[in-house]
């Protein structure tokens, strides 16, 4: 028995492209830090929010790489002429990936009260049904 998989099964054509998706989405392997929601604000956008107590805007970088958008923290360590009798919060680096389906951007992002707002917009294409003329031989 030959095992198919999505990028090879007969009706599937072209859907190769999406097996590397979520073979990629599953060895991103991002871990439980900065935790983070993800909600539907309209039909056609998402709005990603991560907590990020203690990190400004200066501290953090936001790519698109490849369809997937990366967010890289890493805060200046000023804590050299600092004695902690107790270090609880971490001033850790840390990269969050997101996958991009197609057809979504990513647009404003906004800091607030140590939550940043990333928004993501989907384009909706128009859909269309394209008759095929057959030629004669």
């Amino acid at each position: 028995m030959t095992k198919l998989t999505l990028g090879t099964h007969p009706y599937l054509l072209g859907f190769d492209q999406l097996e590397r998706l979520v073979e990629r989405t599953v060895k991103s392997g991002n871990e439980g830090y900065p935790p983070y929601n993800i909600e539907q604000t309209s039909e056609h956008s998402y709005r990603i929010t991560l907590a990020l107590a203690g990190f400004g805007e200066d501290d953090l970088a936001i790519t698109v790489e490849d369809r997937q958008l990366v967010i890289r923290g890493r805060q200046a360590d000023e804590s050299d002429d600092r004695l902690f009798l107790h270090r609880g919060i971490a001033a850790r680096q840390f990269q969050r990936s997101f996958v991009l389906a197609e057809g979504v951007d990513v647009g404003e992002a906004q800091m607030e009260n140590g939550l940043l707002h990333i928004d993501l917009n989907r384009s909706v294409p128009d859909r269309v049904v394209q008759t095929i003329q057959i030629k004669k031989g």
